[in-house]
């Protein structure tokens, strides 16, 4: 069967469609943001089964490119490019962590982690990278006049861009808030050779920037905002139904930055449902940083209006955004799934990422947040004890090393309620004997 696909204005009063090799981020209409759309009339033929079936056989197999957890989905994410065009290095596949010890903290029976950082570049933004560069890399093929990619970041994004650039030879721009990300975050695509440009404001800046230089049809765009990233993110959802044996969790939380993954993740249940995949949809919760929470103000109102703010300096660096740009598409995704946004504040962030760390996890101070989102949410019994509840982890905590000494070092301005500092001793038997004595005796049972 052949199957198409091609982006769409998502302002449902206009409606204008594109090809996807056309150089476009924004409808020429009416300069609303794009989404990438099917033919699932087409996609439909195939019964539902039969998709479980071959999504199942291709699923981590060697097999070029289907055993990626994206490109095995290839028919519903970009149909008609060719495989030689496609830059994959395997990502997507990454296991569920059971977090049976924090859940059991919590009252909770089925709590889950999705581990989107266990992937090349240690984020989930390889989900969509590999997507968009690969179409990149085709339209070049057709003799458009790319010369490079380029992105604002704080960090993840970055990353991603330059690892997938450098692995297809496409030169990368990567656009940094000075002083606002990890050191592992900077290094990354300073080692994929990216032109990295460090400017002197925080992330919204950053975007006013590429978004006026990638005007010049050269140089083309891979923030969130375009479309084609989506395709890619929309399978984590998709692949954690598959993973739980084409079950539907009851709750996802996810943190929410520039808000393109929330869309993205509803994108995916919704393709599921409407194929006759799933049956069900399940709810929805966006966790966001207190000092950069716009999206929860305007939730607050019940999304009767939405104002961008400036976002204060956080600990959870990736999503220190006052103004995303898939506000739209956020709000209408949360509409459909019951969704609530919650918010955590620095304390709260900090001391959740660290006590899901003594439950087996090494976490990131996103995951964070939306771990403080769980604990709330379950406090005020908005999360019942027999829902399976999944956390989508953006990012590897190997990228937020500087943050965990911090905390472990009590450096942060609050409480650090789990710091575990190393004992220094000396080298006596003795010396360890006690320091073991006493240090047994005052650990106690963990407390939320």
């Amino acid at each position: 069967m052949s199957y198409r696909a091609w982006f769409q204005c998502i302002n449902l009063e206009c409606g204008a469609t594109y090809p996807l090799n056309s150089i476009i981020y924004n409808c020429k209409r009416c300069n609303s943001l794009l989404e990438v759309q099917h033919d699932t009339k087409q996609l439909a033929r195939r019964s539902a089964a039969a998709w479980k079936k071959l999504f199942e056989a291709r699923y981590k197999t060697t097999q070029w490119p289907f055993g990626s957890g994206i490109w095995g989905k290839k028919e519903w994410v970009l149909p008609e490019i060719a495989d030689d065009n496609i830059v994959s290095l395997y990502e997507g596949g990454t296991n569920l962590f059971w977090a049976e010890r924090f859940g059991k903290l919590l009252g909770l029976d089925n709590l889950w982690v999705k581990l989107c950082g266990n992937t090349h570049s240690g984020s989930f933004k390889d989900l969509g990278m590999t997507v968009l560069v690969s179409q990149v890399k085709q339209m070049i093929a057709e003799g458009a006049p790319i010369k490079a990619v380029a992105c604002a970041s704080t960090g993840d994004t970055s990353a991603a861009l330059a690892a997938y650039c450098a692995a297809a030879g496409i030169p990368s721009i990567v656009l940094l808030p000075k002083g606002k990300i990890s050191i592992a975050q900077l290094v990354q695509p300073i080692a994929n050779d990216a032109l990295v440009l460090s400017l002197d404001t925080d992330f919204d800046g950053c975007m006013k920037v590429v978004q006026e230089i990638t005007k010049d049809e050269t140089i083309y765009l891979a923030n969130s905002m375009n479309s084609l990233r989506v395709e890619g993110q929309k399978t984590v959802g998709i692949e954690v139904v598959q993973q739980f044996d084409w079950h539907v969790p009851d709750v996802f939380i996810i943190p929410g930055g520039n808000l393109g993954n929330v869309s993205a993740l509803g994108k995916g249940l919704l393709m599921m449902r409407d194929l006759g995949l799933i049956h069900k949809l399940p709810r929805i919760v966006v966790a966001q940083a207190q000092r950069a929470n716009p999206l929860y103000r305007s939730y607050r109102k019940k999304f009767k209006s939405f104002e961008p703010m400036q976002a204060g300096k956080t600990l959870a660096s990736a999503i220190q955004i006052g103004n995303p740009v898939s506000i739209e598409k956020a709000i209408r995704t949360l509409k459909q799934f019951d969704g609530i946004v919650e918010h955590a504040t620095e304390s709260e962030l900090a001391n959740a990422a660290e006590l899901g760390d003594r439950m087996g996890m090494f976490n990131c101070p996103h995951t964070g947040v939306a771990l403080a989102a769980l604990i709330k949410l379950v406090k005020r019994g908005q999360i019942a004890r027999s829902e399976r509840v999944v956390i989508i982890s953006t990012a590897h905590g190997l990228k937020f090393t500087e943050f965990k000494v911090r905390y472990h070092e009590r450096q942060l301005d609050f409480p650090c309620r789990y710091a575990n500092r190393p004992i220094e001793l000396p080298p006596r038997v003795e010396a360890v004997r006690e320091a073991l004595q006493y240090a047994l005796k005052r650990r106690s049972r963990l407390r939320v």
